[in-house]
């Protein structure tokens, strides 16, 4: 009877996670309901597998389904990194709307030409722009987007954004997430406690009276 008890808990904890083979990337699955501690189990058994699978290549891996908490995402990824020394990628569900970005260009700054870059930026990546950047996919962890106005993020900012870079006081930060250590505009630095602070969704960010004010 234990046996079967305990084979019920392991389908159940193989069944939170979901592993897809795609032709660039590797998706791994989370379902929404999953305990952390399921998710951990799941994924020690299954990692070791999806191992055999690596050889030379270095195919990326997305986490998509559940929305993850700052502490429960670093405890994934360290554990993927420990099997399969790839870039992770957290695909979380992405809700800066048109109205915030119409209100993000409504700064009365001088006239600035924006550029879009479609895709997501991977650890290690740099962008650097005259004018405005929007990003249409992530910041992940490890890159930079450097303009020298507003930065607009569409998905997750996990790296280092630098708005008006050149002296710029009056440019912003917007991003679907705001979940990084460190954000900059203009020659102002803001220092971010991850574990203390949550995930800012829809954020707003700009500087009043030389300090960074996150909404």
């Amino acid at each position: 009877m234990n046996g079967a008890k305990r084979s019920e808990r392991d389908v159940e904890m193989n069944n939170c996670v979901s592993i897809i083979l795609k032709k660039d990337y590797i998706v791994i699955k989370i379902s929404e309901d999953a305990e952390q501690r399921k998710i951990i189990g799941a994924l020690n058994k299954k990692l070791p597998e999806l191992k055999k699978l690596y050889k030379d290549e270095k195919t990326p891996i997305k986490i998509v389904g559940k929305v993850l908490k700052n502490k429960e995402i670093d405890e994934i990824q360290e554990l993927i990194k420990q099997n399969i020394d790839v870039d992770v990628e957290f695909d979380m569900p992405k809700s800066l709307g048109l109205s915030s970005i119409t209100r993000t260009f409504k700064q009365e700054i001088s006239i600035s030409e924006t550029k879009f870059h479609r895709g997501s930026l991977r650890s290690g990546q740099r962008l650097e722009t005259e004018g405005s950047i929007v990003i249409l996919g992530d910041v992940n962890s490890g890159a930079e987007v450097i303009a020298s106005d507003n930065i607009v993020v569409l998905g997750n900012l996990r790296g280092l954004a630098h708005a008006g870079a050149k002296g710029n006081k009056n440019a912003i930060i917007a991003a679907g997430n705001l979940d990084t250590v460190q954000i900059r505009i203009s020659n102002i630095v803001k220092e971010i406690d991850r574990d203390e602070e949550p995930v800012h969704r829809q954020a707003y960010v700009y500087i009043e009276d030389d300090k960074i004010i996150i909404e």
